[in-house]
């Protein structure tokens, strides 16, 4: 796939939605030049001037589906008292589950008792994978983002769920990603990458991805195995220590979550409960 990006965006323009390569943030908004293309024929520049936008979009249109990995951090499975398995925890989030950098996430009423953020780092899926070693999992790979796995810890629970992480995990706008895919040339190395997660501008988790147990070689290739890693398939790769459920922390309403990889940018959502 051509990839003439560093920052893949997508905005609005004219009563048009665009893809586009982010060049700068400032004050003003966001400074972006238009790309041709989408994820299925690759992107090539335009050749148009930049432009400044107030907002930026979900860098992706669409996803066949949110893959996520649990117990993921060395300090987070210590914080949970949890043992380590030998393979990576799988779980997924629905498509409808992806949301924008900016946008507000609309928390239905029976997930508010205990709503908590999880920050991580996410991978997006460039071309299909099935089968391929860990040698070549990066190949595969289109970018990386920042995102946030909002979780319904109620949902979660044994005894309302059965041990299973999916339901509390799936309400929609339960995964907003962005502001920009950054490409494997801006991240050489995903595990040399740190994030802060903040709750209204409290440092809540703050971690290096050399903290994974699972490297994003390892989940890439572990979940290409005998089952096809669509094109734009999101990859939630885990959180680290300090999320809400064990500080007794639950998100609130009008509360703000933003999730920062530090020197490339972040997500920052206002939870809004409905009533």
């Amino acid at each position: 796939m051509k990839m003439a990006f560093d920052a893949l965006v997508r905005y609005q323009a004219g009563g048009k939605t665009y893809y586009g390569n982010l060049v700068e943030v400032s004050s003003a908004g966001f400074k972006v030049t238009k790309l041709n293309g989408d994820l299925t024929e690759g992107f090539s520049a335009s050749g148009e001037d930049a432009i400044t936008v107030t907002k930026l979009l979900c860098p992706l249109e669409k996803t066949p589906i949110i893959q996520c990995v649990g117990v993921n951090y060395g300090k987070h499975a210590t914080e949970a008292k949890l043992t380590v398995p030998k393979y990576p925890v799988i779980f997924t989030k629905p498509a409808d589950a992806l949301a924008g950098p900016m946008d507000d996430i609309p928390i239905h009423p029976d997930a508010q008792v205990m709503l908590d953020y999880e920050g991580e780092l996410i991978v997006v899926i460039g071309k299909d994978a099935l089968n391929i070693s860990e040698d070549e999992a990066l190949d595969y790979v289109l970018g990386y983002t920042a995102g946030n796995d909002v979780s319904a810890r109620n949902f979660q629970m044994p005894d309302a769920s059965g041990g299973q992480y999916t339901y509390a995990k799936s309400f929609n706008s339960f995964a907003p990603i962005g502001p920009a895919i950054w490409s494997t040339k801006s991240v050489p190395d995903p595990q040399k990458l740190r994030y802060v997660t903040r709750v209204n501008g409290e440092i809540r988790q703050e971690t290096g991805t050399d903290d994974m147990i699972w490297s994003v070689k390892q989940i890439v290739s572990h979940l290409s195995r005998g089952m096809t890693l669509r094109k734009g398939t999101v990859i939630m790769t885990g959180t680290p220590a300090g999320v809400g459920f064990f500080q007794k922390k639950f998100l609130q309403d009008g509360d703000v979550v933003e999730v920062e990889v530090v020197g490339l940018g972040k997500v920052a959502n206002k939870m809004v409960f409905n009533k």
